[in-house]
């Protein structure tokens, strides 16, 4: 991934800037925030920003803001400042780096960012069968559109394709079209031209020019407001792109791959999505089976999670038990292979040796078997034993938090990952937690920190 740093590469900066480095990131420096800027919008790629906390934070997320450009910015300073660490995250920083930097937290900061994994792992013969297919067609320039439910590792199956294609030397350009705002996105596919609108005070770069002999993901492309799929449909058969108040069409030599959890024939027909850019994208389509469909890659995908955990949090990888992988074998895997990463995960700061164990895994219990203790402090959960039953005499409001805080508890309080489990948005999610925090409610915090599971999920 790209990360621009932001201020000077002569004190801790520098050696959290060469840590970074260290970890696979693709550097780019500039001394000021007005630098800063003017790197961002010649290049869409940048996935964060490092800015030092002596510069002025505030103008550079104001300046991001104007100009239409979605990237985190992380604030870096000195850790025995705390009172700067609060103004730059009120200023509009995402986070705090503290400075001597931690290795450890620069790697989580990075995945987080990163929001990916490029590790595909298929042992179950009907994911074999899928990655098979992918690479049958990953030679090819067609487009090819990717669905199955979340979690699945639909991104994870899109990158194995770029890195099979004869554009593998190219880049790798990624869109989450749900995470962007709307008012944003058109101006971060296509980028835009000076004064294309207010705040607009040069040039941008985007994410079609970016990927110029590569690839471009429009990853949950289902969530594209049918408007904006007009001037993408167009871009995608003409090749040539216009950007925000350009004049001059730019020619485009860019491969469109896109995911969706929806099935976009269904959509078209009920005219939530144009017909004829489903038939464009859909050149050729590839569906990710669920994880309860493939159980032959549920050992190895949590083995693979232990793993890296355990690195992470830098313990030594624990085992799992026979009653644990019986457990999850039979569990169904609702969140797919994203959910799995999150059991895992809180398995691995749970654990209380050398071996994971039902308890650990906090997932409900098999028939015959004992069900396993509740987290400390977790919220009041559903009896499942006693069956809708149980929901009787209860205000629904009370089952709904229930539900939602139960879910943030098992995802390791990974909002996102909630919230697709949940099946609502990020921001309704937020929006119940906030209201619940006001009530007094508990709710928990990422276990990990900014390390909530970082992975998008290996297709596995």
């Amino acid at each position: 991934m790209r990360v621009l740093i932001i201020g000077s590469l002569g004190g801790e900066l520098g050696k959290a800037a060469q840590i970074a480095a260290a970890r696979g990131a693709q550097l780019d420096q500039a001394d000021d925030v007005v630098a800063g800027l003017a790197r961002l919008r010649r290049d869409a790629r940048f996935k964060l920003v490092l800015c030092e906390l002596g510069l002025p934070i505030a103008d550079l997320v104001q300046g991001l803001i104007r100009e239409r450009i979605s990237v985190p910015v992380i604030a870096c300073g000195a850790e025995d400042d705390p009172d700067a660490a609060v103004r730059a995250v009120r200023d509009g920083a995402q986070d705090f780096l503290p400075l001597p930097p931690d290795p450890e937290l620069i790697a989580a900061m990075l995945e987080a960012a990163s929001g990916e994994s490029h590790v595909l792992i298929a042992r179950d013969p009907v994911m074999l069968a899928t990655v098979r297919a992918a690479e049958q067609v990953a030679r090819s320039d067609a487009s090819v559109l990717i669905t199955g439910e979340s979690g699945t590792g639909k991104e994870i199956v899109a990158r194995h394709i770029h890195r099979r294609s004869r554009r593998a030397e190219g880049p790798f350009i990624a869109l989450n079209c749900a995470a962007i705002p709307e008012h944003l996105l058109e101006s971060e596919l296509f980028g835009h031209e000076k004064g294309a609108f207010s705040g607009a005070i040069a040039r941008r770069i985007g994410r079609f020019e970016s990927a110029e002999g590569g690839t471009l993901l429009l990853d949950e492309i289902s969530e594209m407001d049918i408007r904006l799929q007009a001037k993408l449909l167009r871009a995608i058969q003409e090749r040539e792109i216009d950007r925000l108040g350009g004049q001059t069409p730019v020619r485009v030599n860019v491969r469109i791959l896109a995911t969706s959890n929806r099935q976009l024939a269904a959509e078209a027909a009920a005219g939530r999505f144009r017909e004829d850019l489903y038939f464009r994208l859909n050149v050729v389509g590839i569906e990710i089976p669920p994880l309860r469909a493939r159980p032959g890659d549920i050992a190895v995908l949590a083995a693979h999670y232990a793993r890296h955990y355990a690195q992470a949090n830098g313990i030594e990888p624990p085992l799992l038990s026979e009653a644990s992988l019986h457990c999850l074998v039979a569990y169904s895997w609702r969140g797919n292979v994203r959910e799995l990463e999150n059991i895992m995960h809180r398995a691995i700061l749970l654990a209380q040796g050398p071996i994971i164990e039902p308890a650990d895994l906090g997932l409900p219990a098999l028939p015959g078997q004992p069900k396993a203790a509740a987290l400390p402090n977790q919220a009041e959960t559903l009896d499942a034993s006693r069956g809708i039953s149980g929901l009787v005499g209860r205000r629904m409001d009370d089952v709904e938090q229930a539900l939602i805080l139960e879910t943030l508890y098992s995802t390791a309080g990974n909002r996102t990952h909630a919230a697709t489990i949940l099946g609502i948005s990020i921001r309704a999610l937020r929006n119940k937690l906030r209201d619940y925090a006001d009530h007094g409610v508990p709710v928990p915090r990422p276990l990990a920190g900014l390390g909530a599971p970082v992975n998008t999920g290996v297709a596995a």
